[in-house]
């Protein structure tokens, strides 16, 4: 008789094992341990990291019994079961000025130009304490606008977009990424076709992700083939078909992924707090629609830690620990309010105000198939649709526990709340409390992503999304230069493998995102929507040969499912093929032409035509190179840059950079500019990360216009040839028109795939591994736990 564990004994095995695991303490080591400014670990056990995140947000519960909760928070996160998002686990209980809040949605930008450099100002300074930020541009006149008092025509909202962009390429976001923004436009503002169009332009708005604000009326308008006005302050600016509209929205997001849909309408009227807000964006990822300056708390319970006997007959959620754990969650969370920094006090008021959470979950879909139910199926669809709608309950049932303690939220209205949105539609019992005791937070429920923490919890499935691959390898760079190779197993597989070892035939539950169809993934998405008072992050992956009419009934199903917006991601020539799955040997990427012979390698170690240097490298009295041409601003005289190159591997890699012009102003700086550059380049290694840095200075007396984008500096514009000069070479091996910045979403031709199994794509811009992936609306990097979003 087989042996099957207890669930306790279970939890144990797992929690044990994604202790040990390599790719959870390295995603722990490097984004959640608490050290201190020499690097050195304060946090010596991934318990003592629960320890002080719990420490930190029983601080505002009463003396008696702040040691109970302490007790009850760690233990809830120990296994795993309870993740809070990772601005609190890497912030709490360190003292450090950062937010614990993972976005915002900044303040109503006036039609007025100090009040839009206000908040430039007030984007800046948030992203610098490590949130992301969403804007709605719908309230910026129309380009060709008059404006009064001037004598001149507006710029129009896209160009104030471009100064956002540049702003944000040079914040780093909490000390170690950059941040992400959100734009969102209305679909009846006459700028409306250049914002869909937008990033089509190469590395224009690079730093945003994009959405449609799509109204009710609008889709009516689609359906009946009726006209459409684009208005702004009253005047019909142009009136078009709806449905050439939506269509052009369809054709950008079919070819480049962009823009995602939001049906606003829809949002606001499930909002429960329509009867004082009124919502015009969302966060980066779109999980969280917000008022102005409003604030994203995130929290995600591990739904595959909580399955009883696994791949068996009766294997089943234990529904009694999930609501246990939402009842903690809850009020950790709701601390979390009280403790946590704020960029603004805007923010801060904001937050207190309405107390606004957001507790998802994550492995969704290693549950279910730990359970036996395939994703996408009627069985999965509906045992989320009750995993979910038991978060829901015992949340709003804690939250109103909570009321009754310490009181409701201060915005709240005891006849207007209750008849409201999202309430409207729970149970008496829920409604019941809610009347006698009020509520302690306005909105409870959103499922975010999750792609670093799901990693560190041991590589369990994502967010809701299906499971992208149940193995792969990843490199990890050694202190010598050298790599090692590790696989990286999904935590369902994993667990199958536990129980009944590596030759079993693997259940037919285990599928991935190739398995499925853009309905499976809607099905899952409409089975949650209905007990989630926020929204979702979500992408619906599409195959590359999907027919465009296809592709379009995917938007409209979504709205007809009564989803709150839609995001899709089809890999194509030019998004870059994120989602392929091909295998390639290592060293077979595609290399531009080498008609030189090449040199004899120095001594060093070498990995898929990378060397690593111990010492610099001697130079070769010849060496080949390219000399470009760059005009700058109003100079009267050109810059010369010349960059020469040595062959390693039948690989041409940079060696040196020479600077040169008429103009004596920049003679200084171009000498050590050129001189430091040099020195890297000379130590071997993937030195492309010198172009995101060059790329990321701003100037701030103001860039130039190149070529049809916004350069931010001289420096940026050194950049942008160096990072030329790499791909013309093949150094740069993955896409063409490569920003190292954020690889993610440029518009890319992938040349080359990863390693011997799993995920191939664009490169990461934090460890050069070809392992990006596009779920959640997010670009997530499976090999070192880098998140565009988180």
């Amino acid at each position: 008789m087989m042996f099957r564990p207890s669930h306790q004994l279970w939890v144990t095995i797992v929690a044990t094992d994604t202790a040990l695991d390599p790719i959870s303490r390295e995603i722990w080591d490097m984004k959640y341990r608490f050290k201190s400014p020499d690097g050195s670990a304060i946090d010596q056990t991934i318990d003592d990291t629960w320890a002080r995140v719990a420490k930190a947000l029983a601080a505002p519960e009463k003396a008696k019994v702040r040691t109970r909760w302490e007790k009850a928070f760690a233990e809830v996160m120990s296994g795993y079961k309870f993740l809070p998002a990772g601005r609190i686990i890497a912030g709490a209980g360190t003292n450090r000025s950062v937010t614990l809040f993972n976005c915002f949605v900044m303040g109503t930008i006036e039609d007025d130009m100090g009040a839009i450099f206000n908040g430039l100002r007030e984007a800046a300074l948030t992203m610098q304490q490590g949130g992301g930020i969403g804007h709605d541009f719908s309230t910026l006149r129309p380009k060709g606008a008059p404006v009064r008092g001037v004598g001149a025509d507006a710029s129009g909202p896209l160009s104030f977009m471009d100064v956002w962009d540049a702003m944000c390429r040079t914040i780093m976001s909490a000390g170690s990424r950059r941040g992400a923004m959100m734009a969102t436009m209305r679909c009846d503002h006459p700028d409306i076709e250049d914002f869909i169009t937008a990033k089509h332009e190469a590395q224009r708005l690079r730093m945003f992700n994009l959405s449609v604000l799509v109204t009710d009326p609008f889709m009516a308008a689609v359906k009946a083939d009726g006209d459409w006005p684009l208005v702004f302050g009253g005047t019909v600016f142009k009136t078009v078909r709806a449905r050439d509209l939506w269509n052009r929205i369809m054709q950008a997001t079919y070819a480049y992924a962009e823009p995602g849909v939001i049906f606003i309408d829809r949002i606001n009227s499930r909002n429960n707090l329509s009867y004082c807000e009124t919502i015009h964006a969302t966060n980066p990822c779109g999980e969280q629609p917000l008022p102005p300056y409003g604030a994203c708390l995130l929290g995600s319970i591990n739904l595959a830690s909580l399955v009883t006997t696994p791949f068996s007959d009766a294997a089943h959620l234990d529904m009694e620990e999930l609501v246990r754990i939402t009842g903690i969650a809850v009020r950790m969370l709701d601390n979390v309010v009280d403790v946590s920094n704020y960029p603004l006090e805007a923010q801060a008021a904001e937050a207190r105000a309405k107390r606004r959470i957001g507790l998802g979950v994550t492995g969704l879909a290693n549950a279910l198939a730990m359970c036996g139910l395939r994703y996408g199926s009627e069985d999965a669809a509906a045992a989320a649709k009750i995993w979910m709608q038991a978060i829901e309950r015992a949340a709003y049932l804690a939250s109103s526990g909570l009321a009754a303690e310490k009181g409701s939220f201060p915005l709240f209205d005891a006849e207007e709340y209750p008849a409201s949105g999202h309430v409207r539609d729970l149970d008496d019992d829920v409604r019941g409390a809610i009347r006698e005791n009020g509520i302690r937070n306005a909105l409870l429920t959103s499922i975010a992503p999750t792609g670093t923490i799901s990693l560190f919890a041991g590589n369990v499935s994502s967010g809701v999304e299906p499971v992208f691959s149940l193995n792969y390898n990843r490199k990890v760079l050694q202190p010598d230069g050298s790599h090692r190779i590790e696989q990286v197993e999904d935590y369902a597989l994993r667990a199958f493998r536990a129980l009944r070892g590596d030759e079993a035939d693997l259940p037919d539950a285990l599928v991935t995102t190739a398995d499925l169809s853009p309905h499976d993934h809607l099905v899952m998405q409409a089975a949650l929507q209905g007990h989630v008072d926020s929204s979702i992050s979500k992408t619906v992956n599409c195959p590359e040969n999907i027919s465009f009419e296809d592709f379009g009934n995917v938007y409209m199903e979504a709205w007809e499912l009564g989803l709150k917006g839609c995001t899709t991601y089809r890999p194509n020539d030019i998004t870059g093929s994120v989602l392929s799955e091909a295998l390639a040997d290592e060293g077979a990427e595609a290399q531009a032409a080498l008609p030189l012979e090449a040199p004899a390698a120095p001594v060093g170690q070498t990995e898929a035509g990378i060397v690593y240097m111990r010492q610099p490298l001697d130079r070769d009295p010849v060496l080949p190179g390219f000399t470009y041409k760059l005009k700058w601003g109003d100079s009267d005289h050109a810059i010369y840059i010349t960059l020469n190159d040595i062959i390693e591997n039948d690989r041409r890699r940079p060696f040196e950079i020479f600077i040169n012009s008429k103009n004596m102003e920049h003679y200084a700086w171009t000498v050590a500019l050129t001189r430091m550059i040099s020195a890297v380049f000379r130590r071997g290694g993937d030195v492309s990360f010198v172009v995101e840095e060059l790329k990321a200075v701003f100037d701030p007396r103001g860039g130039h216009w190149m070529e049809g984008k916004y350069v931010p500096s001289l420096l940026a514009a050194i950049g942008g040839v160096i990072e030329k000069h790499m791909l013309a070479t093949g150094f740069l091996k993955n896409v063409e028109n490569l920003s190292a910045a954020d690889p993610a979403s440029v518009d890319a031709k992938r040349l080359a795939v990863g390693d011997d199994a799993g995920p191939a794509g664009p490169q990461c811009p934090k460890c050069n591994e070809f392992s990006l992936v596009f779920q959640e609306g997010c670009a997530t990097c499976m090999s070192c736990g880098y998140s565009k979003c988180g």
